[in-house]
């Protein structure tokens, strides 16, 4: 079958080239408007401002110990700052913060007692400096009692908690293998309701290339840092409805020690079909008009047979694992993605998706994103029959995101380096 099927009604039947999913899109079963804000708008407390939620900045000790953030010194200066201790948090102002998920997908737990995973010196270290400080103890002693609440452990009521405890607990929080960067605007700066919501889409290019070379340095850390990892999953969830604990921009990069059957599938298929990400990605996407931008070194297009409407972003070279692009190849992939997310809008829930060649392989697997619009709910059909109705076909994809993008490009709001592609 091929890949992209319209009949005579109106029907589109898609057929994914990677995975075989099959996806049908209806006459009739119309998208619900993209980018509209459900429901009434509520007024900002001035007094609340960055403090909205446990991501905020202002409220940095509800998180687990940062590992690394980002900071702009000035209009040209961008730093990486690593391990910085609880009484500096707030000597500068982080415009993305790299820290442990608190609740994990994978526990420390998990490595240790199925792989023997130990802490790295590194994240031993700091966890002997973290208590060492009365205000990082405090911090620890909070989210310990916090972790233990949830699975009621016995004791996490005590006064103060146990020694014994906050060690166990603390262990994790230094040697977790699933991290978060979270932005540092919850809302736009200057909002007045919450309705303007800071996403990926409202950073400027040069904000969103930070976000995603340092989301490519921390896959790599966690690569390096856990020999038993055998990929790690880069995403992002934005909205609730897209499975986001909190409306606050932030990714997720988790390792896992399972490559996944997809992943083990388009393997043995790259093994005969070294091109196969070219051909059936961008190249077939250029057959069928569904390419809506490139950069030099990435392009971007309507996907084919997905679950939900989605764009997709690929790089150009397949040679390599992310962290071994060059500088200006990370910006074109950054850059084509940021405008993805700002043509589709911020009121869109979303996933964004990363797909890698690990390090264990040594074959063509390009860097690739997949955005998702969440913008229907499965239901019995698709659980009966694995045939999954999404509202969007791949062209009406392209036809609104192209007409954003040329509005966006003309007002600035996108990198110059993205090219359109009418």
């Amino acid at each position: 079958m091929k890949p992209l099927t319209r009949l005579p009604d109106g029907t589109v039947k898609q057929v994914s080239p990677l995975t075989g999913t099959q996806v049908w899109t209806l006459p009739g079963r119309a998208a619900r408007p993209l980018d509209a804000p459900e429901g009434a708008t509520r007024p900002l407390d001035p007094a609340l401002h960055d403090r909205h939620c446990a991501f905020c900045w202002a409220r940095m000790l509800e998180t687990t110990p940062e590992i690394a953030r980002v900071v702009h010194d000035d209009l040209h200066t961008w730093r990486r700052l690593r391990a910085v201790g609880p009484e500096s948090l707030w000597s500068t102002t982080p415009e993305f913060r790299l820290f442990p998920n608190l609740f994990e997908i994978l526990s420390y737990d998990y490595w240790h007692l199925s792989h023997g995973f130990e802490p790295t010196p590194e994240s031993q270290a700091r966890r002997t400096s973290y208590l060492a400080e009365p205000a990082g103890r405090a911090q620890l002693e909070a989210l310990a009692r916090i972790r233990m609440r949830a699975r009621n452990a016995p004791g996490w009521d005590a006064e103060p908690l146990a020694e014994s405890d906050v060690d166990r607990e603390s262990v994790g929080l230094f040697a977790g293998n699933h991290q978060v960067i979270a932005a540092r605007r919850h809302y736009l700066d200057g909002a007045t309701d919450d309705s303007q919501l800071a996403s990926s889409g409202t950073l400027t290019p040069e904000e969103h290339c930070q976000y995603t070379a340092f989301a490519v340095s921390a896959m790599h850390d966690l690569y390096r840092g856990n020999p038993h990892a055998r990929y790690v999953a880069v995403f992002q969830n934005w909205l609730r409805p897209a499975g986001a604990s909190f409306d606050h921009l932030h990714k997720q990069i988790v390792a896992i020690d399972e490559l996944g059957a997809q992943l083990e599938r388009e393997a043995v298929r790259v093994q005969s079909e070294p091109d196969l990400y070219a051909r059936w990605g961008a190249g077939y996407a250029a057959e069928q008009g569904l390419v809506v931008a490139r950069t030099p070194t990435a392009v971007a297009f309507a996907g084919v047979g997905h679950r939900y409407p989605s764009l997709e972003v690929h790089t150009t070279r397949p040679d390599c694992p992310p962290w071994q692009l060059e500088g200006d190849e990370v910006r074109d992939f950054s850059d084509l993605l940021h405008a993805c997310h700002a043509a589709t809008g911020a009121h869109v829930p979303t996933n964004e998706e990363w797909h890698h060649r690990p390090p264990s392989f040594d074959l063509p697997m390009p860097l690739r994103a997949v955005l998702k619009w969440r913008v229907s709910t499965l239901a019995g059909f698709e659980g009966g029959t694995k045939i999954y109705v999404n509202t969007i076909d791949p062209w009406t994809v392209r036809d609104h995101t192209s007409g954003r993008l040329r509005e966006l490009a003309s007002r600035g709001l996108i990198s110059a380096r993205v090219q359109l592609v009418s």
